[in-house]
């Protein structure tokens, strides 16, 4: 099976179990029949397994395991979102032509988060059972993000003898996965114990949080689509955002934090690309050079013209970027120029760095920022959206070391109300929609996964450079292993939803 996770991913544990999971969680995998697959013959076949093992395997691992594979770092968006640029052959996610994606996440991550919930119901801890359907959530969601219908409803299901799952409609679902998420809403309990929580630490109140903020990121992600199966989407989100605690800090965010340990450290630490040949995109650096804003200075290094004339770290004339539709070749002139921007140091130098989040405080604002705009929420567009910013900054300010040294003087307060970054409720929708959709994309530099790429293909913005006569792809192909193993059902799929065609450019219902 094709594995397209660009980094070597290593996630974060506790430094207690960083330690020892590696040993514990692939022995109690290995003894229920459930490990990850290193290779697949038939991805479907492998994803339906039925070990017929009556071994047990305590959740506590299975969640453990379960998280540190779900709370990765991508790196393929930075390149798709116009973030970072490579400067050592053609990268397919720069210059937008990528082609299928893998169905691993079955085998990874849904398998054993089925076996978790399983092994829970035997004890009635009713929250491993709640946290098991954020997952299944969670990666169906960005599955089908991906590629339109999936697997779902017949999925994950070796134990009723199904090993070629039908594939169900993209509006099947998301239905679905909103049921499951308001399911998990009503179990989530604070009762039952949670070990193993390498995200939240044990703490059911933050899952209610994830869960219903999370059902609102796919509700705002279907806002060109009126309805989902029997779910009304503005009324949805209205009902969950006026009745259902949601995240109100940072300190809610669903993200994991990274730890100096064997097999627990930041994605990217050591990486030798970072150090040579990974560089900052200039559509993404000059949006902060236009704003001055000092986020930037944590994200990219200093040029090295820059260092060499020995500018400020805080001076913005000190960065730049390269263009990421030129040819690589070009953008290596700019490195022997000594005029374009590496990736800062601290994401290959600092083994703990920031946490990686999957769904931050900040984006929520930004989700109900987005609402209030459209009218689905009353309640102030401008105080979301200064929220989001303001916990953007605070973020920064709390993860990256010596943060002083980027935002001694600065005043967050004047830089929500410069020109540039503004909001007013006077503005067109469609400016106040550009104004949230630039600063949402601003704070997901390693952040929020492929986050900031549906946006920008669910609203235009912001606005990415791309190269002449090339569009931005709308979906990945499939993997070339359902073709070979359940090519019934794949093809009945392409026929319903794109003529039998299976390309980059085939537009999924939820662009429709």
């Amino acid at each position: 099976m094709k594995n397209h996770t660009f980094f070597n991913i290593k996630a974060a544990l506790p430094a207690k179990t960083a330690a020892r999971l590696k040993n514990i969680a692939v022995k109690s995998l290995l003894a229920a029949g459930i490990m990850m697959m290193a290779s697949c013959e038939s991805s479907l076949d492998a994803i339906n397994e039925n070990p017929n093992d009556q071994s047990s395997v305590d959740p506590k691992v299975l969640l453990t395991y379960v998280s540190m594979n779900s709370f990765q770092v991508n790196g393929e968006n930075m390149y798709a979102s116009r973030m970072m640029i490579g400067t050592d052959g053609e990268n397919p996610y720069q210059y937008m032509k990528w082609n299928d994606t893998s169905f691993e996440v079955y085998t990874k991550s849904l398998l054993n988060t089925m076996k978790m919930m399983q092994e829970a119901e035997k004890t009635g801890n009713k929250n491993y059972i709640a946290i098991g359907k954020f997952y299944r959530a969670f990666h169906f969601f960005n599955l089908s993000m991906k590629l339109g219908s999936i697997p779902y409803s017949e999925a994950v299901k070796g134990e009723s003898k199904i090993t070629q799952p039908k594939y169900d409609s993209q509006e099947t679902v998301m239905a679905g996965i909103l049921t499951e998420l308001k399911e998990a809403n009503d179990l989530i309990n604070s009762a039952d114990k949670i070990e193993g929580d390498i995200i939240y630490n044990g703490d059911a109140s933050k899952w209610k949080k994830l869960i219903n903020s999370f059902r609102l990121k796919i509700l705002i992600t279907m806002s060109k689509k009126t309805t989902l199966g029997s779910y009304n989407v503005a009324g949805e989100f209205a009902s969950i955002a006026g009745s259902q605690p949601l995240m109100t800090s940072i300190g809610d965010n669903g993200e994991l934090k990274f730890a100096d340990a064997a097999d627990s450290r930041y994605s990217m630490f050591n990486n030798s690309g970072y150090g040579s040949s990974l560089y900052m995109a200039d559509y993404f650096i000059n949006l902060f050079k236009a704003r001055q804003d000092p986020r930037l200075f944590t994200f990219a290094a200093q040029t090295t013209g820059a260092k060499e004339a020995a500018k400020p770290i805080t001076d913005f004339t000190g960065y730049n970027g390269g263009n990421p539709t030129s040819s690589y070749s070009d953008n290596a002139d700019l490195i022997t120029a000594k005029n374009i921007s590496k990736v800062n140091d601290r994401f290959y130098k600092d083994a703990t760095n920031e946490p990686s989040s999957v769904l931050s405080y900040s984006e929520l604002e930004f989700i109900l920022a987005e609402a209030a705009a459209r009218g689905w929420i009353t309640g102030s567009a401008k105080t979301h959206y200064d929220n989001a910013i303001k916990a953007s900054f605070t973020f920064y300010q709390t993860y990256v070391k010596n943060p002083n040294q980027y935002f001694a003087g600065f005043d967050v307060n004047q830089y929500l109300a410069s020109p540039l970054v503004v909001y007013n409720d006077a503005d067109p929708l469609q400016n106040r929609i550009e104004k949230i959709m630039t600063q949402k994309y601003m704070t997901m530099f390693h952040q929020a996964q492929w986050t900031s790429y549906f946006d920008y293909l669910r609203t235009g913005f912001p606005d990415y450079p791309l190269q002449t006569g090339v569009s931005a792809p709308l979906r990945f192909r499939y993997p070339q292993s359902e073709y070979n193993y359940n090519s019934n059902n794949l093809k009945a799929a392409l026929n319903a939803q794109y003529g039998g065609n299976d390309n980059i450019s085939s537009q999924p219902w939820w662009l429709q």
